[in-house]
C-alpha cells in the first residue's frame, strides 16, 4: 500500500484537508479494507488528526466496518452513503477530464511532429 495524497486529481481540485485525504484513501484503494494504524501511517497523519476526523466520517456514515482479525477492526467506504457515491462520481468525472486532455496534448504533439 503506497498512498500519494499530493498526487491525487480529487484533492487538487477540493484541496486535501485530512478529512478528504482519508476519504481519498479508501477512493485510491478501493479492493482491500484497512486498520485505522495502517491507513494513520500511510497518509502520515498525526494519530489526534486522523482519529478525530474518523470520528467524524464514522458519524456521517461514511465508512463501514468490513471485518475483524484477532483485535483489528478493519473498514471500508461506504458505497452506498449518498455523499461517498458523488465523491466517486467527481474523481471519475476529474480522471475521465485529465484523460481527454493527456490525449488531446498527444495528439497536438502527433500533429506538431508530422509537420516538420
Amino acid at each position: 500500500m503506497s498512498y500519494r495524497s499530493d498526487e491525487t486529481l480529487l484533492l487538487r481540485y477540493l484541496g486535501a484537508s485530512p478529512i478528504l485525504r482519508i476519504v481519498d484513501f479508501f477512493l485510491d484503494n478501493p479492493l482491500l479494507d484497512y486498520s485505522k494504524n495502517e491507513i494513520a501511517k500511510d497518509l502520515a497523519m498525526s494519530r489526534v488528526t486522523f482519529f478525530k476526523y474518523w470520528k467524524e466520517l464514522e458519524k456521517s456514515g461514511a465508512l463501514n466496518v468490513s471485518r475483524k482479525i484477532g483485535r483489528a477492526t478493519l473498514y471500508e467506504l461506504d458505497r452506498k452513503n449518498e455523499v461517498v457515491k458523488q465523491l466517486i462520481k467527481l474523481d471519475m468525472a476529474l480522471a475521465r477530464k485529465s484523460m481527454e486532455r493527456a490525449v488531446e496534448e498527444s495528439r497536438k504533439q502527433i500533429e506538431a511532429r508530422s509537420l516538420h
